[in-house]
């Protein structure tokens, strides 16, 4: 038994990871076990584990400034952290995968404040991020070793400390010969341009905008709070795309705005989503005309991405994430790419609701091997640099 504390090594040898990733909908805990041999990536398993509605509110609450307390933030750092360690024993018991048999969990954790334009203190701007979701309260659970917080140093070296999951990408999908995209669409929507046959030096990533998190916030608007998101783009498909609107959001100046660059619900949160539905309803639309405006919009966002800022074609669009599931949206987007091939990552072995948190054990594999993970054309910082604190496995259970 290993000695409680004791940091292990890590060699060069195969790896068995755990990923977990929380995006900005706050809908639950992504988790995936990994096995990593060199660019071979078997996911064993994946679940995801919905919060509870009190915890989802909570975390949202402190989401927004005007609610948001440091008492709570306190606490919920630490609630998470121990929500995030059940997700990885839940998912090992159900995978008959014992805990002593994973080396490493990589843990993006659950971000309250991405501030990647930075405040002036003094003379300089400094950029922050803010991630919970305790990593000690994983390691000390589990007994594993646990990586996060893997955005501050690519900040502390002049990125955005985002998009983080374009290494990852260029480990799961690049080609020799077909330049690709992979778009995940969370509740921000961002794209990694792999060129056909390129280095990870020539990889270009940004969120292109929103993702989900509009409609989501549309859906619950619409249906007086019984629904959470457009179950498969059913209200969207009964309405009609209002293309006066859709050509003022399009206007959005963050959409305009060159890479590298981030964003979230600063730009299109709640706040931008209820001016939005205000704005539809006094013009009269509907609710399916609303839903299908905002999807609309995910889906132009995207398109514009594109054409403004890929530096060139693609051959292969590989979508992910939760909006990849979204019939509506997905039909948009492959008339908009046209002439693009666009398939979901299933169809490339990887699950799309599972990508992010494979993307986040692919990380922490990096990061205990001393292999930097950012990569900084994507991300602006001023050069590549190893990702995220380490925390010691505790007592193994």
């Amino acid at each position: 038994m290993r000695t409680a504390g004791r940091p292990r090594r890590f060699g060069k040898g195969p790896l068995r990871a755990v990923g977990l990733m929380s995006g900005t909908s706050a809908d639950g805990v992504d988790a995936a076990i990994v096995d990593i041999a060199g660019r071979r990536i078997d996911v064993l398993a994946f679940e995801t584990a919905p919060y509870r509605p009190d915890l989802r509110r909570q975390i949202l609450q402190l989401c927004n400034p005007q609610t948001a307390r440091v008492d709570d933030l306190c606490h919920l750092n630490f609630v998470i952290g121990e929500v995030f360690a059940e997700a990885v024993i839940r998912l090992a018991r159900k995978a008959r995968l014992a805990l002593r048999s994973i080396d490493v969990i990589g843990s993006h954790g659950q971000t309250v404040c991405h501030m990647p334009e930075g405040r002036r203190f003094g003379r300089a701007t400094i950029r922050s991020t803010l991630q919970i979701g305790e990593p000690s309260i994983i390691a000390e659970r589990t007994g594993i070793t646990t990586v996060a917080d893997f955005r501050p140093r690519d900040m502390a070296a002049g990125g955005q400390g985002a998009p983080l999951v374009a290494y990852a990408d260029h480990v799961l999908f690049s080609h020799g010969r077909r330049a690709r995209a992979v778009q995940n669409i969370g509740g921000i929507a961002n794209v990694t341009y792999l060129p056909a046959g390129g280095g990870i030096d020539k990889v270009v990533a940004f969120d292109t905008g929103p993702g989900n998190m509009v409609i989501d916030r549309l859906a619950e608007r619409v249906t007086g709070g019984r629904q959470r998101f457009d179950t498969n783009g059913r209200l969207a498909r009964r309405g009609r795309v209002s293309r006066r609107l859709l050509a003022e959001l399009m206007r959005h100046q963050f959409l305009r705005r060159r890479p590298p660059k981030t964003t979230g619900r600063e730009d299109f949160g709640a706040p931008f989503a209820d001016e939005l539905y205000s704005r539809a309803r006094a013009r009269r639309l509907s609710g399916p005309d609303i839903l299908a405006t905002a999807t609309a919009f995910t889906a132009a966002s995207i398109a514009d991405a594109y054409r403004r800022f890929l530096p060139s074609a693609v051959d292969e669009v590989i979508l992910c994430g939760g909006g990849s599931r979204n019939p509506a949206l997905t039909d948009m987007l492959i008339a908009l790419l046209h002439p693009g091939a666009v398939a979901a990552s299933d169809d490339f072995g990887i699950d799309a609701d599972a990508k992010e948190a494979v993307s986040f054990a692919i990380l922490a594999a990096a990061t205990v091997r001393g292999v930097p993970g950012n990569v900084p054309s994507a991300t602006g910082a001023r050069r590549p640099v190893v990702l995220g604190k380490i925390v010691p496995a505790g007592q193994r259970r």
